[in-house]
């Protein structure tokens, strides 16, 4: 059965082809200084930059920008911005961009006002935040993290070669996110299925956790099937509208927190995934689709009830005249067919990774203890191996 929970979720969500027009009544809950961070510049291109700072000018605000976050945020762009934030009095942090602006814009959030080092408060002692925090609202161009509605926030420090989440408490969650599909449009293909990947593994590390008949479960398999549904139609054709507006609802559902209560939940594909990337700064989505197979078919034994389980349910194998092993192999090749249909990397070699990295990687990924199999030093190393 379902364990003991409590749930909230304090972000309010703007959805659709207007979702903009809701930014400045969202502004006039805070103070004059606004901080503006984004990416690379991809916002200029599209437009969108300059909406946003002509809504940002007719409501008043004083804007700071902090441009440049790159795509697996850094612990010296950290505090780079912390600096700034502290000298400009922020009122509120804007985010634009994708996943990693916004959790960017959270780990600063919590990092300004910190008396201490961030980084080793935060990332490597795990300690709740205990001064101010400067509110966070969002606008998303990349879906895939589900950063727009939950606390998380990754940060990667080169120098020790770790890539670090913290899940910070609702506190920290954005005030407000707005999500307009048509901003995900002009995202590279790369980009755009490394994203749908992101997704599906967020909704797969919570899913493979505990064998309870619970109701978690069943909005699970429905939100995978919708994904896999329209990622299909998006690879296709990127500006199907109803596509690319289902698969960024999945991604808040995904991991706004809701489908993982009273859950065990997994994370070890991203904790290998997220040491991947901090060798080779490969995209995110990338590192998990490339270490997925190996994993899922080295713990499948242990939790063979809920794979058979997912086999039929997702993937409608049918398991007429079959063992349960031979339907869950059945349903993990069906998903292998399906990463390669929409061009993912299915191997670590095409990231960058070296037989030499294998041991520094595996002491680099967290071991999480809540799935079916509680991996080994050795075990990691293995799957490294099989993924290459």
């Amino acid at each position: 059965m379902l364990g003991n929970f409590t749930y909230s979720n304090p972000t309010r969500i703007h959805f659709g082809k207007d979702a903009l027009q809701n930014l400045s009544g969202e502004l006039a809950n805070y103070g004059q200084n606004i901080m503006l961070t984004y990416g690379g510049g991809s916002i200029k291109k599209s437009g969108l930059y300059d909406d946003v700072v002509k809504i940002l000018n007719d409501s008043g605000k004083n804007i700071i920008e902090l441009p440049g976050v790159m795509p697996n945020p850094t612990v010296d762009k950290l505090y780079e911005g912390c600096k700034l934030a502290k000298e400009n009095n922020i009122d509120l942090i804007l985010a634009v961009g994708g996943g990693s602006v916004c959790d960017y814009a959270k780990a600063l959030s919590v990092s300004v006002y910190c008396e201490e080092d961030p980084w080793e408060k935060y990332y490597l002692r795990m300690e709740d935040v205990e001064n101010p925090i400067i509110p966070v609202g969002c606008i998303l161009t990349m879906v895939g993290t589900g950063s727009e509605m939950n606390g998380g926030a990754v940060i990667t420090n080169h120098e020790t070669k770790l890539k670090i989440g913290h899940v910070f408490g609702e506190n920290v969650f954005p005030k407000f996110s707005i999500l307009n599909p048509v901003y995900t449009f002009t995202l590279p293909k790369y980009q755009m299925i490394a994203g749908f990947y992101d997704i599906f593994n967020h909704i797969t590390e919570q899913y493979f956790s505990d064998f309870d008949d619970c109701t978690s479960d069943y909005v699970m398999e429905g939100l995978m099937k919708s994904l896999i549904h329209s990622s299909r139609i998006a690879v296709k054709n990127p500006e199907d509208y109803e596509a690319r507006s289902n698969i960024m609802w999945v991604a808040t559902w995904a991991l706004n927190t809701m489908v993982a209560k009273g859950k065990t939940t997994d994370w070890m594909v991203h904790m290998i995934g997220q040491s991947i990337g901090a060798y080779t700064d490969a995209t995110h989505g990338m590192t998990l689709s490339a270490v997925s197979m190996a994993y899922y078919r080295h713990i499948m034994p242990y939790g063979l009830a809920k794979f058979r389980r997912f086999a039929v349910n997702v993937w409608n194998v049918d398991p007429a005249g079959k063992s349960d092993e031979e339907i869950a192999n059945e349903g993990l090749c069906a998903m292998e067919a399906w990463i390669k249909e929409i061009g993912l990397i299915m191997n670590i070699r095409e990231l960058g990774v070296t037989e030499d990295m294998l041991e520094g990687i595996a002491d680099g990924s967290f071991i999480c203890d809540g799935g079916y199999k509680t991996l080994n030093h050795e075990e990691i190393v293995e799957i490294l191996k099989e993924s290459m």
